[in-house]
């Protein structure tokens, strides 16, 4: 009989503040399938709830800025964590209200921000009003920033549309605050997908080749909480992308290819590949 209290490989703990996605595929839910899949263990503190699926948002309600402090407060109390990862922090209040409770309770934790602005069917997940506050709060605070394209054009004010106008954007983000920024670069027509990362002192460019899906649903919260594990379970961070890279594309190769619109990836592929072995 198996010992259910024996120790187990778990590890890395990792706090995720972002929204709800009720479809499974992106927000809390893609995030939490992603850590556990890589070996980490996920927190959370839960931003808003939506309603939505492989179509689109549908509807989003606010969690209230008291409780969504309460969430961290209790989580980081007991359970602590080795790295904090932000996603869909919607409004100007969400903002600074996650900024502040990450100033108190977790200012020495890894932060990696990803600037969720817009979901995969097109809905705003960010008022266009909060993005100075983004920069202002999160940004700065930033270890590591994980914008895609338009979410940097968002930022920089610069249309990107090659290698050299990526690596210009980030950069120039850069500048911003953030100690290092992985700009990914899906959104290119390319058939080679590149991601540039760089800090003050080195630029790395991955590349590699692109699945052509259109099952690519929370991918961007994929390879940031990816990351965010890499980091937590102490790797570099030019190890945690690639390691993040590797996953996300095996997960959007093996994609269960559900729903009639943007489907979701494929998270537990190294589970199943575990209880095949």
């Amino acid at each position: 009989m198996t010992n259910i209290h024996s120790p187990t490989l778990m590890k890395g703990k990792v706090l995720i503040c972002a929204g709800s996605d009720s479809g499974g595929g992106a927000g809390i839910q893609g995030d939490i399938k992603t850590v556990t899949a890589l070996g980490g263990f996920a927190t959370t503190a839960i931003t808003a709830l939506t309603a939505q699926n492989t179509m689109g948002v549908s509807s989003i309600i606010e969690v209230p800025i008291n409780f969504l402090l309460e969430q961290i407060r209790v989580v980081l109390s007991d359970l602590g964590a080795d790295c904090i990862k932000t996603g869909m922090l919607h409004n100007v209040q969400v903002i600074e209200a996650v900024s502040e409770a990450i100033e108190k309770d977790g200012r020495e934790k890894y932060l990696v921000v990803d600037p969720v602005m817009v979901a995969k069917g097109g809905h705003e997940l960010l008022e266009l009003s909060a993005l100075d506050a983004l920069k202002s709060y999160m940004i700065v605070r930033a270890d590591l920033l994980t914008p895609n394209i338009p979410e940097a054009e968002l930022l920089t004010g610069l249309e990107i549309s090659d290698i050299d106008t990526m690596r210009r954007a980030a950069h120039a983000i850069l500048e911003m605050g953030s100690k290092a920024v992985l700009l990914k670069g899906g959104h290119l027509k390319d058939e080679t997908l590149t991601d540039i990362l760089v800090t003050k002192d080195t630029e790395k460019t991955y590349s590699g080749p692109r699945l052509l899906t259109k099952h690519t649903h929370g991918t961007g919260c994929s390879m940031a909480s990816a990351v965010a594990t890499g980091i937590a379970q102490g790797n570099t961070l030019e190890m945690a992308v690639q390691r993040a890279r590797d996953y996300v594309f095996t997960a959007i190769k093996t994609a269960p290819q559900f729903g009639k619109g943007h489907g979701p990836l494929n998270h537990a592929h190294t589970v199943m590949q575990n209880n095949q072995n």
